[in-house]
């Protein structure tokens, strides 16, 4: 065998090899997620503080199809608020991650500041408690690593983590 023959068989073990890990490896349909079942979570905080990246993948997400755009957002404002102002005081969110804009009287949009959200939940149990439950906690893949035994799943006392399909990997209520 010629060193050019050598090489030839070199590169078509490399691609079948690589051919091999895209259809059976990373991706494959059997592959599965971490999630958290919004119907089990109890916003306990623990999301922001037991993952094991210095910031959480654990975001808030607003589901803008069921948010009443309301002037009082029972998860942007605190209970104990001392008036309607976006003051860092006024609000639930530690990070400051929510935006309030004005859409027209008396109807906001409420956007969230991934980079800001710490995964604290306080914003998703102020809006579950008296609000329509718009805000969620979610993993988010792009941040996540997919632990094999996720920090957070093993300390959740709700067990609301659970493995999903990577092919519908969030769910929503």
């Amino acid at each position: 065998m010629n060193r050019r023959d050598f090489l030839k068989m070199g590169f078509l073990a490399l691609g079948a090899l690589f051919s091999w890990r895209l259809f059976f490896g990373r991706g494959a349909k059997n592959e599965s997620r971490w999630q958290i079942d919004t119907t089990k979570c109890t916003q306990c905080g623990q999301c922001a503080t037991n993952c094991v990246l210095p910031v959480s993948a654990v975001k808030c997400v607003h589901l803008y199809a069921s948010c009443g755009y309301c002037d009082f957002c029972s998860g942007y404002y605190q209970d104990s608020r001392i008036k309607f102002d976006s003051a860092a005081e006024n609000q639930r969110c530690p990070t400051s991650a929510i935006k309030r804009t004005l859409v027209e009287d008396p109807y906001f949009e409420y956007q969230i500041n991934e980079k800001l959200c710490i995964g604290c939940g306080k914003c998703v149990k102020g809006c579950a408690h008296f609000g329509n439950g718009s805000l969620i906690l979610q993993v988010k893949h792009d941040l996540c690593k997919n632990c094999n035994e996720c920090r957070i799943a093993q300390t959740c006392p709700a067990k609301a983590f659970r493995r999903v399909s990577a092919d519908n990997p969030y769910l929503v209520k």
